[in-house]
């Protein structure tokens, strides 16, 4: 009887103790995140580059169509439609590249991006292990967090951590 006591006793201490939750708004954290925002803007760099080169492959192709109808009123038919088959073609082969160049770029983007949220979740582990947290929750758009005070809002510290880290 003392022995199932004093079990009771240790469950009820042990059930009693306090666990430390927090919560990060994953929305706020990655806006803030300076890596996060240099990696949109050198893709947005790019992707105008990107925008740029397709407009005038695009205006430098069209030009020569234009050509090509102006000369094609001079040419037999069969010779026309040789010269309009390759240059179907070629405009086939250029929307090609393009789009390929379009995906890498895509791809390329969100690799680096899927790693920037990598390091971060890396970062909130580490965070709440260090600092004695039983769980931190994800908030803001499409996080579980609905309600959270201030005091246990932990994001501006992570964000201040995680930028401290990318600058050095």
């Amino acid at each position: 009887m003392k022995n199932l006591i004093w079990i009771a006793t240790i469950v009820l201490l042990t059930s009693c103790e306090q666990q430390k939750i927090g919560f990060v708004d994953n929305v706020k954290l990655m806006d803030e995140y300076q890596e996060k925002i240099d990696v949109e803007t050198k893709f947005k760099a790019k992707a105008d580059a990107l925008t740029k080169k397709r407009d005038s492959i695009s205006q430098a192709f069209q030009i020569e169509a234009q050509a090509f109808q102006a000369k094609a009123q001079s040419m037999s038919q069969k010779k026309a439609q040789e010269e309009y088959g390759l240059i179907q073609q070629k405009g086939q082969f250029i929307g090609q590249q393009l789009q390929q160049e379009d995906q890498q770029l895509q791809a390329s983007g969100q690799t680096e991006m899927d790693s920037i949220v990598s390091k971060v979740k890396k970062e909130i582990r580490a965070y709440g292990k260090a600092n004695g947290y039983t769980y931190i929750l994800g908030g803001g758009d499409g996080g579980s967090v609905l309600y959270g005070t201030e005091v246990l809002d932990l994001t501006d510290e992570i964000v201040k951590i995680l930028n401290d880290k990318y600058k050095k």
